[in-house]
């Protein structure tokens, strides 16, 4: 056996293979045909001295042989990786790419900051992921980005976090309800009104829920909805009050649309963070959009 007849040509085709369970579904991804696939994964095993999947029914397995391979070939691709963004760093931060995965609701605000970014360094390439809560902790769970955007940084994860801007809550009422126009409105006030909330788990919902707590207040739960654009709509048809990022509904206030409640002990002021894991290493460009970020805030 000698490792160093394997290409990294090969070692890439056996990895896409191992990750899709498929050669078929591989071939398609490599667009390769699968004659072609099937040689170099046979010429890889061939080479290793030891077979590398094995198949049960229709379905294909990895042998000790090929979870060891594949443990590898994963140590490759992110060295190759940090090749790139060595080499890349090497001709300053004009090269280079950013993948970015922010909050819903931070929608409103990066996406202007990351045009000027954009504008500004034309030869990075820029990806963003826009999810909920749920989401980014996966995808940061799995180091699938450079940098995270969200309101609260998970407290059982190994990260490291940074503040950049603040976020403040505000709570929404339709235009008839009979609250607008009221001054300092007690929170004891709201303990009958219905209100449209986030899923479990979102930032603002957490927050807002933690400030009625504060006051022995338990938030009549009349909706649960998935997105900011909903439980506007949703408020403005008359169905209940929301807390929501003034960052959000600033159209809706101006036309008149929702109604911003005032409410003593709001806004709640919470803060937008940048977060990565700890011990991560940016690459020039990330740390270009973070250092824009704080420097446009």
């Amino acid at each position: 056996m000698n490792l160093r007849h394997a290409t990294l040509h090969q070692l890439r085709i056996f990895h896409a293979v191992a990750q899709h369970g498929s050669f078929a579904r591989a071939a398609e991804a490599l667009h390769l045909s699968p004659p072609t696939l099937s040689l170099q994964v046979k010429q890889l095993s061939e080479t290793v001295g030891q077979p590398l999947f094995e198949q049960l029914g229709k379905k294909i397995y990895l042998t000790a042989a090929g979870r060891t391979l594949a443990g590898a070939c994963e140590d490759i691709e992110a060295r190759m990786e940090r090749l790139g963004e060595d080499l890349a760093a090497l001709q300053g931060v004009e090269r280079g790419s950013v993948k970015l995965a922010i909050l819903t609701t931070v929608k409103y605000t990066v996406p202007k900051l990351l045009g000027g970014f954009c504008a500004a360094h034309p030869g990075i390439d820029v990806a963003m992921v826009v999810g909920n809560r749920e989401k980014l902790l996966q995808r940061l769970a799995g180091n699938e980005d450079d940098l995270y955007i969200m309101g609260q940084p998970p407290e059982q994860m190994d990260v490291v976090s940074e503040a950049f801007a603040d976020n403040p809550l505000v709570l929404v009422a339709p235009p008839d309800h009979p609250l607008v126009g009221k001054k300092r409105i007690a929170p004891e006030r709201l303990r009958s009104e219905p209100f449209i909330l986030r899923e479990p788990g979102s930032g603002t919902r957490l927050t807002s829920e933690k400030f009625f707590a504060d006051h022995g207040i338990t938030l009549k739960n009349r909706l649960e909805v998935g997105s900011n654009e909903a439980i506007k709509q949703t408020v403005a048809g008359g169905l209940g009050l929301a807390v929501l990022s003034a960052h959000t509904v600033t159209a809706e206030l101006a036309l008149g649309e929702l109604v911003q409640l005032d409410v003593r002990g709001f806004p709640l002021i919470r803060r937008w963070h940048v977060v990565v894991p700890r011990g991560k290493r940016l690459s020039a460009a990330a740390q270009a959009f973070k250092d824009w970020l704080f420097t446009h805030r």
